[in-house]
Protein backbone atom coordinates (compact mmCIF):
# COMPACT_ATOMS: atom_id res chain seq x y z
CA UNK A 1 0.00 0.00 0.00
CA UNK A 2 3.03 2.44 0.61
CA UNK A 3 3.40 4.73 -2.77
CA UNK A 4 6.71 5.72 -1.51
CA UNK A 5 9.27 5.96 -4.60
CA UNK A 6 6.62 5.50 -6.80
CA UNK A 7 5.80 7.94 -9.40
CA UNK A 8 2.89 10.05 -9.00
CA UNK A 9 -0.60 8.08 -8.67
CA UNK A 10 -3.43 9.07 -11.35
CA UNK A 11 -6.71 10.62 -8.86
CA UNK A 12 -8.32 7.31 -9.89
CA UNK A 13 -6.54 5.21 -8.33
CA UNK A 14 -6.92 6.65 -4.88
CA UNK A 15 -10.84 6.89 -5.54
CA UNK A 16 -10.31 3.04 -6.45
CA UNK A 17 -8.69 2.51 -2.86
CA UNK A 18 -11.29 4.71 -1.20
CA UNK A 19 -14.14 2.34 -2.51
CA UNK A 20 -11.92 -0.55 -1.07
CA UNK A 21 -11.62 1.04 1.96
CA UNK A 22 -15.55 1.30 2.07
CA UNK A 23 -16.48 -1.99 1.36
CA UNK A 24 -13.94 -3.53 4.13
CA UNK A 25 -15.96 -1.13 6.72
CA UNK A 26 -19.26 -2.97 5.22
CA UNK A 27 -17.83 -6.46 5.27
CA UNK A 28 -16.13 -6.18 8.32
CA UNK A 29 -19.46 -5.01 10.04
CA UNK A 30 -21.68 -7.17 8.45
CA UNK A 31 -24.53 -8.80 10.60
CA UNK A 32 -23.16 -6.60 13.82
CA UNK A 33 -25.59 -4.14 15.34
CA UNK A 34 -23.88 -1.00 17.39
CA UNK A 35 -23.24 -3.06 20.73
CA UNK A 36 -21.73 -6.05 18.98
CA UNK A 37 -19.09 -3.31 17.03
CA UNK A 38 -18.18 -1.69 20.07
CA UNK A 39 -17.54 -4.91 22.12
CA UNK A 40 -15.25 -6.24 19.30
CA UNK A 41 -11.86 -4.51 19.50
CA UNK A 42 -10.35 -6.42 16.42
CA UNK A 43 -13.47 -5.17 13.86
CA UNK A 44 -13.51 -1.95 15.40
CA UNK A 45 -10.25 -1.01 14.83
CA UNK A 46 -9.97 -2.27 11.63
CA UNK A 47 -12.88 -0.12 11.39
CA UNK A 48 -11.51 2.63 12.28
CA UNK A 49 -8.10 2.23 10.19
CA UNK A 50 -10.09 2.00 7.07
CA UNK A 51 -12.80 4.75 7.30
CA UNK A 52 -9.15 7.14 8.20
CA UNK A 53 -7.35 5.82 4.89
CA UNK A 54 -10.55 7.20 2.93
CA UNK A 55 -9.96 10.17 4.26
CA UNK A 56 -6.53 9.97 4.04
CA UNK A 57 -6.64 9.21 0.15
CA UNK A 58 -9.66 11.80 -0.03
CA UNK A 59 -6.55 14.21 0.51
CA UNK A 60 -4.93 12.89 -2.33
CA UNK A 61 -7.94 13.92 -5.33
CA UNK A 62 -7.13 17.24 -6.94
CA UNK A 63 -8.66 20.30 -6.00
CA UNK A 64 -10.35 20.59 -9.56
CA UNK A 65 -11.95 17.03 -9.30
CA UNK A 66 -13.02 17.77 -5.38
CA UNK A 67 -14.76 21.03 -6.62
CA UNK A 68 -16.38 19.27 -9.98
CA UNK A 69 -18.01 17.11 -7.67
CA UNK A 70 -19.77 18.61 -4.58
CA UNK A 71 -21.86 15.83 -4.03
CA UNK A 72 -19.07 13.95 -2.56
CA UNK A 73 -18.29 14.79 1.47
CA UNK A 74 -14.53 15.21 1.02
CA UNK A 75 -14.21 17.62 3.61
CA UNK A 76 -16.03 15.49 5.96
CA UNK A 77 -14.04 12.54 4.72
CA UNK A 78 -10.98 14.50 5.25
CA UNK A 79 -11.94 16.28 8.86
CA UNK A 80 -13.33 12.36 9.95
CA UNK A 81 -9.42 11.16 9.28
CA UNK A 82 -7.83 14.05 11.37
CA UNK A 83 -10.49 13.25 13.66
CA UNK A 84 -9.42 9.50 13.92
CA UNK A 85 -5.86 10.03 13.52
CA UNK A 86 -5.22 12.77 15.84
CA UNK A 87 -8.32 12.86 18.80
CA UNK A 88 -8.08 9.31 18.73
CA UNK A 89 -8.92 9.25 22.93
CA UNK A 90 -12.37 11.24 21.88
CA UNK A 91 -13.75 9.21 19.65
CA UNK A 92 -17.62 9.30 19.93
CA UNK A 93 -18.77 5.47 18.97
CA UNK A 94 -22.33 6.79 17.81
CA UNK A 95 -20.63 8.94 15.29
CA UNK A 96 -18.64 5.59 14.05
CA UNK A 97 -21.60 3.85 14.36
CA UNK A 98 -23.60 6.47 12.37
CA UNK A 99 -20.39 6.54 9.28
CA UNK A 100 -21.18 2.79 9.04
CA UNK A 101 -24.90 2.74 8.70
CA UNK A 102 -25.22 5.96 6.59
CA UNK A 103 -22.22 7.92 5.71
CA UNK A 104 -19.84 4.84 4.18
CA UNK A 105 -23.14 3.13 2.28
CA UNK A 106 -24.09 6.42 0.56
CA UNK A 107 -20.26 7.49 -0.87
CA UNK A 108 -19.69 4.42 -2.16
CA UNK A 109 -22.04 4.46 -5.11
CA UNK A 110 -21.10 8.42 -5.81
CA UNK A 111 -17.71 6.96 -5.33
CA UNK A 112 -18.36 4.72 -7.84
CA UNK A 113 -19.92 6.55 -10.21
CA UNK A 114 -17.27 9.34 -10.57
CA UNK A 115 -14.25 6.37 -11.54
CA UNK A 116 -16.77 4.86 -13.99
CA UNK A 117 -17.11 8.60 -15.62
CA UNK A 118 -13.39 8.66 -15.20
CA UNK A 119 -12.68 5.53 -16.83
CA UNK A 120 -14.87 6.33 -19.68
CA UNK A 121 -13.85 9.79 -20.38
CA UNK A 122 -10.03 8.66 -20.46
CA UNK A 123 -8.81 10.64 -16.85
Amino acid sequence: MSDAGEPSRSWRFYIADMIEFGENVLSFTDGMDRDAFIGDARTYHAVLRNLELIGEAATNIPAAIREAHPDIPWHAMIGARNRLAHAYRHIDDDVIWTMIEDAVPALLPALRQLLQAADREGE
